[in-house]
């Protein structure tokens, strides 16, 4: 999988945690199943510097929650997403952001001690990189890890040019 990450003078040894309230499955050190994502995300999300670089690692993936490929685990995602916002729009009767929904998961879910990460699929946005307009036929998989033990061989994979 692929860590995208702003050019830095030194390679990472480690992936870099992102801690954004806005982040999609909370904190957690993100990757991408394919490069041409990786790319994407450096091109639009990491152009304070205008450079990024593209990191590698292979990931364990025996303790993780696949909401993409395991359809029962799909379901178990679902149902405990709604499960969390109804609790929080039971108490605010308003919509719950993602950051909130984070904070429940991580406070109540105690997931901790047997999920080290999620598989998760977003919807894209544009049709740009794909070559039928208005099909979005490509899945678009990140993976949050939230345990960096199940991170193996880390390397700098290449620079914000096609690998």
């Amino acid at each position: 999988m692929f860590h995208t990450q702003e050019c830095r003078m030194k390679k990472l040894v480690t992936p870099v945690k992102c801690t954004r309230t806005d982040a999609w499955l909370g904190e957690g050190y993100y990757f991408w199943d394919d490069i041409l994502d990786a790319h994407l995300w450096g091109k639009t999300s990491k152009r304070r510097l205008n450079n990024y670089d593209i990191y590698s690692a292979t990931i364990k993936s025996e303790n993780i929650l696949d909401t993409v490929f395991n359809e029962d685990e799909y379901r178990f995602w679902i149902t405990q997403i709604e499960k969390a916002a109804k609790k929080i729009i039971s108490k605010t009767s308003q919509k719950p952001t993602i950051k909130e929904v984070n904070e429940y998961f991580s406070e109540k879910a105690n997931w901790g001690d047997y999920i080290s990460g999620i598989l998760f699929q977003d919807i894209p946005r544009n049709d740009e990189h794909l070559l039928v307009s208005g099909l979005f036929y490509r899945k678009r998989i990140q993976f949050a890890c939230f345990d960096l033990k199940i991170i193996n061989n880390f390397a700098l994979d290449c620079k914000n040019e096609p690998c």
